[in-house]
């Protein structure tokens, strides 16, 4: 083992934070059950915070390389996150609805305990997904490689776990928009760790994006949402939902391109900023 590990030392690190993450996945599902699942729903994201946290302790590093502290720069880009998340997706559903004669209304009955209590499920399940895509891997890919192909592999990983999905792999027209809209989606979680060079920024955006789906405008005025559209557009030509797909992403990219190129970066210094602009 120790002289495989001399001779490939990239392929043994690869292979170690493979085994990490499946034995923290394992184990998070054996204790994510019953009264820990329903009332404190983070299991996972301990476990891999806790094989993230060793394998930046092998390289000699530690969770300050992703921005992870108690230090209240670091955790101002989660809220900054959520907004961010939040604000994009309701701007690009208004553009949607400019697009397709949708229209917007404000919910009735605002159930708030649930729309809050949201916050707190989704938040679980975006920081695994983190962990796993824009944490350990990804900078270690970054490292021996370059952002560039970190990129495309992470994109390529990240887009493959929501298509292999039950719900989603017999819809076409779902597999196409994921297919585009999940790699824009990696870029711009990567763009905000690298610009922030903290992962509290990307999980905040991504808890932003998944909770405005589900709790700032849907489709129904159950309550569940601050606002609810009328007359749901259906696209019937493929020209029409393509056009749809490519505005929609256009829009995050152009989001993505804000923050790489946002000026005096918020709780950072203007020398780190412009390394980084530099890079």
């Amino acid at each position: 083992m120790k002289a495989f590990i001399n001779k490939y030392p990239i392929t043994y690190r690869y292979i170690l934070a493979i085994f990490l993450f499946c034995l923290a996945l394992f184990i998070s599902g054996l204790l994510n059950k019953g009264f820990i699942k329903q009332y404190f729903p983070f299991a996972s994201t301990i476990c891999l915070l806790i094989a993230t946290w060793v394998l930046f302790k092998t390289d000699n590093k530690s969770l300050d390389y992703i921005g992870l502290n108690f230090k209240s720069k670091s955790l101002a880009y989660l809220p900054l996150g959520i907004a961010i998340g939040a604000g994009a997706f309701i701007l690009a559903k208004y553009l949607r609805a400019m697009y397709t004669g949708e229209t917007f209304n404000i919910s009735t009955s605002i159930n708030y305990n649930s729309i809050l209590y949201g916050l707190y499920t989704i938040l679980p399940t975006v920081a695994v997904e983190e962990f796993l895509f824009r944490g350990y891997l990804f900078k270690k890919t970054i490292e021996i490689s370059s952002v560039i192909k970190a990129n495309i592999i992470f994109s390529i990983l990240f887009t493959l776990i929501h298509v292999f999905d039950s719900g989603v792999i017999n819809n076409t027209g779902m597999i196409i928009f994921l297919v585009i809209s999940i790699p824009v989606g990696h870029l711009l979680f990567a763009t905000a760790l690298l610009k922030s060079k903290s992962l509290f920024f990307p999980i905040g955006i991504h808890l932003g994006n998944n909770w405005a789906t589900r709790h700032l405008i849907t489709t129904s005025n159950d309550g569940e949402s601050f606002f609810f559209i009328t007359n749901n557009a259906r696209f019937d030509t493929w020209f029409s939902f393509i056009v749809f797909i490519l505005l929609w992403n256009l829009f995050f990219l152009f989001v993505t391109y804000i923050i790489w190129k946002w000026n005096d970066f918020p709780f950072q210094n203007r020398l780190k900023t412009r390394r980084f602009s530099q890079f």
